[in-house]
């Protein structure tokens, strides 16, 4: 008797539930994204290496504390910044003591990566976020990060894919468009772009997380916590320095782990410095792509601004985007 009037009870909740099953509404709440707070004046920032060495780093350093500075910001720099160790900027036990700190400090509002190269992926099971979760700080950081990306996404955090501080040291007015974007991110106010459109765009309009990163690195987390769950999202891809067969094959790879068959739409970021096949690979980095989504229906936006170049937007990774995309334009919409 009691359990006949407990299930009528549940069916009772389900159906005055407006619109929704229980099963629904628990769907949609894991779906959201939590967002660490915008900056604001006053707040501390952390810079930290937790990957390749950082070259020129009294430069570097110095324009990093005078940027921040000048936005009203403090800045406190990891204890091991400048420590290098063969490839790294440091051990593996100080490059995940800097960034675990980071983490874990409830005064620090942001952590920005100095740097990428080589070294996230060695440290990234060792970092404990359990702090984190009780004060959310945004990680700012491409190319590398791209680890650090991928496991706060799956953890259910927002995070930025902007500049990182060695790009400090280019050329001012060539950074200057990477600069403010990361500025309005931080601070809350970057809402969309609007760039120049690609003859080899896919047109199309979706709505859905955005999530991503370097190609290499998002092959790399195959099989692994940093895996990315793509379904109903828009893909971000860049990468650098690669020879378009070893692209080819790391795309084939994603492909054949799922993330394009339920994703809603992918944007293709910078594709830098391609090395020359010998013998030639006969076809444009464009085609190359296409021909990996030939079987698929959803938008397709070449040429954004992200990644390896100096013009480096910013890009809310986690947060819903409006996606339009046509032959002429591309639009890329933040819902706040």
């Amino acid at each position: 008797m009691m359990l006949n009037t407990l299930m009528w009870c549940l069916l009772m909740l389900i159906h005055s539930y407006p619109n929704k099953t229980l099963m629904e509404h628990s769907k949609i709440q894991s779906s959201e994204m939590i967002r660490p707070s915008y900056l604001k004046v006053g707040d501390t920032v952390a810079i930290v290496a937790p990957a390749g060495i950082l070259k020129n780093n009294s430069e570097v350093i110095q324009k990093t504390k005078t940027l921040l500075n000048s936005w009203g910001l403090e800045v406190v720099f990891g204890d091991h910044l400048e420590a290098k160790s063969h490839h790294f900027a440091g051990t593996d036990k100080q490059r995940i003591s800097d960034l675990q700190n980071a983490l874990d400090n409830p005064n620090i509002k942001a952590i920005w990566c100095a740097r990428g190269g080589y070294g996230s992926l060695r440290i990234i099971d060792a970092l404990d976020f359990k702090k984190f979760k009780a004060h959310p700080k945004w990680v700012i950081g491409y190319s590398d990060v791209t680890v650090l990306h991928n496991a706060l996404n799956n953890m259910g955090y927002e995070s930025l894919h902007a500049m990182m501080c060695i790009n400090l040291i280019e050329d001012a007015d060539a950074i200057e468009p990477s600069v403010k974007s990361l500025k309005s991110a931080l601070f809350g106010s970057l809402i969309s772009y609007e760039i120049k459109g690609h003859s080899d765009n896919i047109p199309g309009e979706v709505k859905a997380q955005l999530v991503g990163g370097n190609l290499s690195l998002l092959t790399a987390g195959l099989g692994s916590a940093t895996q990315l769950n793509t379904k109903d999202k828009v893909i971000f891809i860049e990468e650098i320095g690669e020879y378009k067969y070893h692209i080819d094959r790391q795309l084939y790879s994603l492909k054949r782990a799922g993330y394009f068959t339920q994703c809603k739409g992918v944007i293709i970021g910078d594709m830098s410095q391609l090395k020359t096949n010998n013998p030639a690979w006969g076809q444009s980095i464009e085609t190359l792509i296409l021909e990996v989504f030939k079987d698929t229906n959803f938008p397709v936006a070449f040429g954004f601004p992200s990644g390896h170049e100096l013009e480096n937007r910013a890009l809310y990774f986690g947060r819903p985007i409006q996606l339009h995309v046509t032959k002429s334009k591309t639009r890329v919409t933040f819902i706040h």
